[in-house]
């Protein structure tokens, strides 16, 4: 009787320790600090959102969000890394429903699975693609642009990145107006804005965030939004459809995502992290003042955000038979 009692004794210590262990692992998280892996070069729109969530997140993280920028291949190859990485919430894809993710695979295959690959933790933002000209253009408008347009064998436009939003922007504004217009890629937004401030290209588009300071400054005056309705960020300006033309996307989303088989209880702290820094009111106006309002979303409503941005841009693809320059 006494060593079946010993017994008992033994196996309720041996779980108690067992499942306080899992808990303590639980609680341990992060026990060091958090990269926020940008795919992008520094400057660009996901890369100024990044560094804008790690200055608040000491309010709500329990260890640093570091940037990590890691450019190539239009996205895919730091996306890529995140993907290979090791998945316990220490290296997380930031820009999640940009143009590698919902276009991209319209045209190539990509090294890995957008969709079963990546978990989605939450969605921060979206920036409209908006179509930008130099204030010393002899265009001012998108009326003056496609008129002056036609009577130019080509026009070139700048844009972040090929196969993204702003390139099927551009492509689809060519079917819709009859334009030859021939998209010039570069490494990132920040690239493609001082390509068009420097008149290297005729045009380009951008997230607002990336213009607003040019736009401010005179240096550029934007005539356009790709979106249903207009920009928050960019209230005066009309959308491609007002204008006759019936060029809409989702914009370039921004979100965060871990790789496949992160744990439940980490991704749960970090949606409740991240929508922390969202609901702050400085962050939000913060937010505002570099022209990316704050639009949270919870893992499920974005994984149906960034599908149904998916199917949009297949149909867009499709209805203007747009092929990869």
């Amino acid at each position: 009787m006494e060593k079946r009692k010993v017994i008992a004794m033994v196996m309720v210590v041996g779980l108690s320790v067992f499942f306080s262990g899992l808990v303590g692992a639980a609680e341990k998280y992060p026990t060091k600090a958090i990269e926020l892996v940008v795919p992008f070069a520094a400057g660009g729109s996901t890369d100024v959102l990044a560094r804008l969530v790690a200055k608040f997140a000491p309010k709500y993280f329990d260890k640093p969000l570091v940037v990590v920028n890691k450019p190539g291949g239009g996205g895919v190859v730091g996306t890529e890394g995140v993907v290979r990485s090791k998945p316990d919430g220490y290296s997380l894809y930031v820009g999640y429903g940009s143009g590698h993710d919902l276009v991209m695979p319209h045209f190539q295959k990509l090294p890995y699975k957008t969709f079963e690959d990546l978990i989605p933790i939450c969605r921060l933002s979206v920036h409209s693609v908006a179509m930008v000209n130099r204030a010393d253009a002899p265009y001012k408008n998108l009326k003056e642009f496609i008129e002056w347009g036609k009577k130019r064998e080509q026009v070139t436009a700048s844009v972040s990145t090929k196969a993204g939003s702003v390139d099927i922007t551009f492509q689809a504004l060519a079917k819709a107006t009859g334009l030859k217009i021939v998209t010039v890629p570069f490494r990132g937004g920040a690239d493609a804005v001082t390509a068009i401030v420097g008149g290297q290209t005729d045009t380009g588009g951008n997230h607002p965030s990336e213009i607003i300071s040019h736009i401010k400054a005179k240096r550029l005056i934007p005539i356009a939004v790709a979106l249903e309705q207009r920009d928050p960020a960019l209230p005066d300006v009309p959308t491609f459809r007002e204008l006759g033309y019936d060029v809409v996307t989702v914009g370039s989303v921004k979100g965060v995502a871990a790789p496949k088989g992160t744990p439940p209880e980490v991704v749960q702290y970090l949606v409740e992290r991240f929508k922390k820094v969202c609901e702050d009111p400085q962050f939000i106006q913060e937010m505002k003042n570099i022209g990316q309002p704050v639009m949270f979303q919870g893992p499920a409503e974005f994984a149906k955000y960034l599908r149904d941005g998916f199917e949009q841009y297949g149909k867009l693809i499709k209805e203007f038979d747009i092929k990869l320059q």
